[in-house]
């Protein structure tokens, strides 16, 4: 499957837009921030950027001109109505970026996006109907950590056994949740501004969310580190970087004992 980095604030045209998309693409959620988009570019590396302009008078406008100079080979897709993406005409005349006026339906979104990357749309739902029945009966696990390096090399070490989502902070995770509730999320404990204790408070006060399993990975080995872990009663705990066998081992243990 083709990746799509789907860029907008998180409303219910976006929700449905990223349901639909998910069908027949890895896409993954990222604010209209340019800090943020700038690490998910890297660490998504997205064969397509689509972007929601809803409410675009407050846009970061930063975004247009690092896509456009930063990633030229990568094609953009907006979607908002002429009004709102009249800030942006610009951008769009190398063809690096093209608008859908909305309204607009999904089969129209499907078929830009199909176009953008020239794909032949009856192939791309076969091959998603494929790859979702083979990957039916794995479970999903959320990888949540400020540093691109650690999450592609979390990425690379899980998604052989598990499907894999990934957050760049705690906020980001917190919307991943709601787009697909994962079985087991593995938090990184250090983190700037929403740090693992500050995301896991958030999880454990939603009803929906408090029973997913998680397991904090530290960086720091002393003491009182661990302690402070430990007191959080996290279904587990393991210095970075985790031993593959050994993580792999305890992640299958926690979700076994919860199918009991």
């Amino acid at each position: 499957m083709k990746k799509i980095l789907l860029i907008g604030k998180l409303n219910s045209v976006v929700k449905e837009t990223n349901q639909f998309l998910s069908r027949f693409f890895h896409v993954q959620l990222c604010s209209e921030n340019a800090g943020v988009l700038e690490g998910m570019m890297k660490i998504v590396n997205p064969d397509l950027v689509v972007i929601s302009l809803i409410g675009a008078y407050d846009i970061d406008t930063s975004i247009f001109y690092m896509l456009s100079s930063q990633y030229g080979q990568t094609p953009v897709l907006t979607i908002g109505t002429k009004e709102e993406s009249s800030n942006f005409f610009k951008y769009y005349e190398d063809g690096q970026f093209e608008n859908l006026i909305r309204p607009v339906e999904h089969t129209t979104i499907m078929q830009a996006v199909c176009r953008r990357l020239n794909l032949d749309e009856n192939q791309v739902k076969k091959e998603a109907a494929e790859e979702k029945k083979e990957q039916s009966g794995k479970k999903r696990i959320l990888v949540v950590d400020d540093n691109g390096t650690a999450l592609r090399t979390m990425k690379a070490m899980l998604e052989d056994y598990y499907e894999v989502a990934l957050a760049i902070s705690g906020a980001q995770a917190m919307t991943s949740i709601g787009k697909k509730r994962p079985d087991l999320i593995l938090l990184d404990y250090e983190m700037p501004v929403c740090d693992g204790r500050m995301t896991l408070e958030m999880i454990r006060a939603d009803e929906e969310m408090k029973d997913i399993p998680v397991v904090f990975l530290t960086a720091i080995n002393d003491r009182a580190n661990i302690e402070a872990v430990i007191k959080l009663k996290p279904a587990g705990y393991f210095l970075k970087p985790p031993i593959k066998d050994k993580l792999l081992a305890e992640i299958e243990k926690i979700l076994q004992s919860r199918e009991k």
